[in-house]
């Protein structure tokens, strides 16, 4: 983790939580978490949004979406566009999670679309990019973020990278227990930085966020979170218990030596 950049936690709640169970998590949360040095952002499903902004008002959480239209408005049902996002006091949005991209379909280019929208309306995003075991297997993995990475960043200027994280989460790690190793997690930071580096410039590259998501929990993040291109995680099963999550906030945070008696 590098000094310049504010370490980031994510909370990706998937599709749990009433909001009863939303509110109670991100109030436990709140009173346990000490780490003003990371920012910490909760991505509860649709329903509960404004119940959960409601309930993090005044406090350094932040709230976001777990995908958002690439459309303004109009006829396209049971869509939610930015605007309404942030209506309801979200901030933040998920796009390109392979849950989306593998099981639903969605593509390259339309990832790019909900990108370029999103943040024309003022959300800050959460791209994730990340290969199959297949394709990793076969040598790909860097192709194939590169590419993910492509298509999300075509219509996307210097003025808005700073409103951007990348989510970098190979799918054979997603709620598989398996996680990558620490060194190959940095390796594949690396060659994403590099890739922005190449786009943009190496000091605006420099400057973006890069998470790791794929079974971190508070036993492996802080491992994960020493590498110097890992600047925190996008956390799926272990956001939603209080103790396990404010652990691994906690994890972004250099150990302290201890005071001398």
């Amino acid at each position: 983790m590098h000094a310049m950049r504010r370490p980031f936690v994510g909370g990706n709640w998937k599709m749990n939580t009433t909001r009863a169970e939303g509110v109670a998590l991100v109030r436990a949360i709140v009173s346990a978490q000490r780490m003003p040095g990371c920012e910490v952002v909760v991505f509860p499903p649709f329903p509960s949004l404004h119940a959960i902004a409601e309930a993090l008002e005044g406090t350094s959480i932040g709230v976001g979406a777990q995908d958002v239209s690439a459309q303004r408005a109009g006829a396209f049902t049971g869509q939610v566009s930015a605007e309404m996002l942030l209506d309801s006091g979200t901030k933040w949005a998920i796009i390109g999670h392979s849950e989306r991209r593998h099981g639903l379909g969605e593509s390259d280019e339309l990832c790019g679309k909900k990108l370029n929208r999103a943040l024309e309306a003022g959300l800050r995003m959460v791209l994730c990019v990340g290969e199959t075991w297949e394709e990793r297997s076969a040598g790909r993995a860097h192709d194939v973020t590169h590419r993910q990475l492509a298509a999300a960043f075509v219509q996307v200027g210097f003025e808005r990278l700073a409103s951007v994280v990348v989510a970098y989460e190979p799918v054979w790690a997603i709620g598989t227990g398996k996680t990558a190793s620490a060194q190959d997690a940095q390796e594949a930071h690396r060659s994403i930085r590099k890739w922005l580096g190449s786009r943009y410039d190496s000091r605006s590259a420099e400057g973006v966020r890069i998470l790791y998501g794929g079974s971190v929990n508070a036993s492996n993040a802080a491992t994960l979170f020493s590498e110097p291109d890992v600047d925190g995680g996008l956390i799926g099963g272990a956001s939603l218990k209080a103790a396990e999550f404010v652990s691994i906030i906690a994890a972004t945070q250099p150990a302290r030596p201890s005071p001398k008696s």
